[in-house]
């Protein structure tokens, strides 16, 4: 029997600001979008935040026998610098910097982000379509919006009718923000002057002369706006109706209030079922943003090449760091609270690697099956990671004490231990074992630590030229050193 049978899931909707039990739209199955990166720069640690917990998600999902069509696309064309609809699209405006094609940037930072998450473990989402992908499914979603008439077309642009979908709808049922709240901005800003209310959004932008991207449409040579491919491709591959939608909580408004509006229109019915966003990531305490240069790149910790870190960490420390926390609440990322998690996880994995040296015995002195159900119960309650890594170190409570020969567990316990505690840990929560890897990764850290020693000798010695000879020759064999603060500390590029 499917493991979602005997698992009553229980997820905070941010729609109803409620903890709801979940029932897919269809049995077995989940559809599930999560909103992607706008592809015009590297993703950061914090953006990186979101997609860790949505593939936890859906590592969960899988883990609980359901079939995921897992849908996060990648925004190549029409976000604008502001909300407002206005400013220049953010690719463009770094293709015009570069002095590169538009599609290069889209290509360099798509094959960036990729590699990011590869490097972190995620899962591949089932599908990863592009806006400029489904240019004609936006074209035709807004002539359909303009039959039901809650769009209208002024110098090229189209733009939906924000004050005539709240006759009949609710615009800010998600955010819950009142109509006359949701006003951008109310300064005079380029493009505002054609709406007829301020609230309005933009659904199609007509290209001015110095715009790259543009494509031919009914009403201009332009793009689309930003929050329509999220509704087009939505709807395409996971129906009118869905379960899950995921993203930022910067994103509930008015990214998603616009999706709502605009799906509802052409449909008739609520898009999705339960709406989950996540928390930002803090640096030092800090809103981690480009914008005021206070961010870190996921690559950067691992290499340890940046001012925030005293050393490089591996990607599953991360994670771990990531899930110690609940997606909901806010997170501080800062060196101190990273060198914390990575004894965590050591302790956590050296345990893990132990269990296939425990021999059975005569009887069980930890109940397996209580424990088993406390780890579920925390991964039902929203996904309450923090909670079962609370539960999985009692794991590791008691692989130490059979260690020491204070506990034990029967055959068919140990069994069922060594099956749950693994699928959690690294199927569920995408941990890595990097100690498992083999003794030659312990030796190949036991000769570099060696070199290190060596070279700060030399260093004493002020013999600069043997530790700049070590130094050189690790690089050549792609091991960086970095000196920091705490000592010397090397990565493997």
């Amino acid at each position: 029997m499917e493991l979602y049978k005997e698992n009553q899931l229980k997820i905070y909707n941010s729609l109803t600001k409620t903890k709801e039990l979940f029932k897919p739209v269809t049995e077995g199955r989940v559809g599930m979008y999560v909103c992607g990166p706008t592809v015009y720069s590297n993703a950061h640690l914090g953006n990186v935040r979101t997609f860790m917990f949505f593939d936890v998600v859906y590592r969960y999902m899988l883990h609980l026998g359901y079939k995921v069509r897992y849908v996060r696309n990648i925004t190549d064309a029409g976000h604008l610098e502001n909300d407002a609809d206005a400013g220049e699209d953010r690719i463009s405006k770094r293709a015009r910097l570069e002095e590169i094609e538009p599609m290069e940037v889209v290509q360099r930072y798509t094959v960036d982000f990729h590699d990011v998450l590869k490097n972190y473990n995620f899962l591949p989402p089932s599908i990863e379509p592009t806006a400029t992908g489904h240019i004609v499914e936006q074209i035709e979603m807004i002539k359909e919006i303009m039959d039901k008439g809650l769009a209208y077309e002024v110098n090229g642009s189209v733009y939906f009718d924000v004050l005539k979908y709240n006759e009949t709808g609710n615009y800010g049922i998600l955010s819950g923000r009142k109509i006359e709240d949701a006003i951008h901005n109310t300064r005079v800003l380029d493009g505002q002057s054609d709406k007829k209310n301020p609230q309005d959004f933009a659904l199609w932008k007509k290209a001015d002369e110095r715009h790259i991207m543009r494509w031919p449409s009914p009403w201009s040579d332009g793009f689309p706006g930003w929050h329509l491919e999220c509704s087009v491709m939505s709807t395409k591959y996971l129906g009118e109706q869905f379960d899950i939608h995921g993203g930022g909580m910067d994103l509930k408004f008015p990214h998603h209030e616009c999706e709502i509006a605009q799906s509802q229109t052409c449909s008739g019915v609520t898009p999705v079922n339960y709406w989950m966003h996540t928390n930002m990531l803090l640096l030092n305490s800090q809103k981690m943003a480009k914008s005021t240069g206070n961010y870190i790149l996921p690559n950067e910790i691992l290499s340890g090449e940046n001012e925030v870190l005293p050393k490089a960490f591996s990607a599953s420390v991360v994670r771990f760091f990531n899930m110690q926390a609940n997606y909901r609440s806010i997170l501080d990322f800062s060196g101190e609270a990273l060198e914390a998690s990575e004894k965590g996880h050591a302790k956590l994995i050296e345990a893990v690697n132990f269990l296939d040296k425990i021999e059975a015995g005569k009887t069980s002195t930890f109940s397996v099956e209580k424990w088993k159900k406390d780890c579920y119960a925390a991964m039902n309650d929203d996904f309450n990671t923090p909670v079962l890594i609370s539960h999985l170190f009692e794991a590791v409570k008691t692989i130490n004490q059979i260690k020491e020969e204070k506990a034990s567990l029967s055959a068919d316990d140990l069994a069922d231990f060594k099956t749950t505690l693994n699928a959690f840990v690294f199927d569920v929560l995408g941990l890595m074992n990097e100690s498992s890897e083999g003794n030659n990764s312990d030796k190949l850290s036991g000769v570099v630590e060696m070199l290190i020693q060596m070279r700060k000798q030399a260093r004493e010695d002020k013999n600069w030229a043997l530790s700049d000879e070590i130094r050189d020759k690790l690089l050549a064999l792609g091991i960086q050193l970095k000196d920091g603060r705490e000592g010397t500390s090397f990565s493997i590029n």
